[in-house]
């Protein structure tokens, strides 16, 4: 990046989300501290944020370890900056918080961080821009990074996605298909999810105001939060199909299959 170039660039914090558990992996270990060749799954966006020329700051949002780690959110704070963010260098993580009871409260928590800073010694980011991302994702990449930077510049909030190569149907409530839409227009979401900061930090704001007491929350990602609580258009960017989650022991297996490429 050029001289002229970093002069320009705003401020952007990655909000790394870390608070799985392995139920779906069956194992009793989280899936963010298993290992993929080698190293714990949650290294490999570390890694490429720690590189990476246009992110400056990372907040990262651990969850409890069920069976790896201890019996307390402290104890798995300790253990991620111990085990995680010390031993593999990250310095770029400034701040190491607990999640919450399902991804949105564990993403907003960030954006408190965000907000104020203050609590974790670190300066808030109310100008910049914020990159959002599932440590199960991990295949992320600088080209995506790049990517989605580029249209966030331009839109204000963009995801990363990809083409669905599946025909898609919506189904009734029995179970039946209802219809198909145009597979032309279906993109399967994916992160890094990526917005202007003052606007995904109020937009989460009024999303805990609103619903942080009742027991269904009306979105699933992020995108979900800006499209519900403001006018903005998030703009679909290519990620890669690669940029998988792993979800299932099967998962495992394609990623290590990719990691061999």
């Amino acid at each position: 990046m050029s001289e002229e170039k970093a002069v320009q660039k705003k401020r952007c914090t990655a909000v790394i989300l870390a608070g799985g558990s392995g139920s779906r992996m069956h194992s009793d270990v989280a899936k963010q501290f298993m290992l993929l060749g080698g190293k714990p799954l949650l290294w490999y966006s570390l890694q490429v944020v720690q590189q990476s020329e246009i992110i400056d700051d990372c907040i990262l949002v651990a969850g409890k370890a069920d069976g790896a780690v201890g019996s307390s959110w402290l104890d798995t704070l300790e253990y991620v900056r111990r085990e995680i963010v010390e031993q593999y260098g990250f310095t770029k993580v400034d701040a190491i918080i607990p999640g919450g009871s399902e991804r949105c409260w564990s993403v907003e928590n960030a954006m408190a961080v965000l907000r104020d800073g203050t609590e974790y010694g670190r300066v808030p980011n109310r100008d910049g821009y914020v990159f959002i991302h599932d440590s199960a994702r991990p295949f992320l990449t600088e080209q995506i990074l790049r990517r989605t930077y580029e249209t966030v510049q331009q839109y204000h909030a963009c995801v990363a996605a990809m083409p669905s190569k599946d025909t898609v149907k919506l189904a009734d409530e029995e179970g039946f298909s209802a219809s198909t839409p145009p597979r032309s227009r279906v993109w399967t979401i994916q992160t890094p999810q990526v917005f202007d900061s003052a606007l995904i930090t109020e937009t989460y704001g009024r999303l805990r105001d609103q619903y942080l007491h009742t027991s269904q929350v009306p979105v699933t990602d992020d995108a979900s939060v800006v499209e519900l609580f403001s006018d903005v258009l998030v703009k679909l960017v290519e990620g890669s199909y690669q940029n998988i989650k792993i979800t299932t022991p099967e998962d495992i297996k394609i990623a290590e299959a990719f990691l061999e490429f």
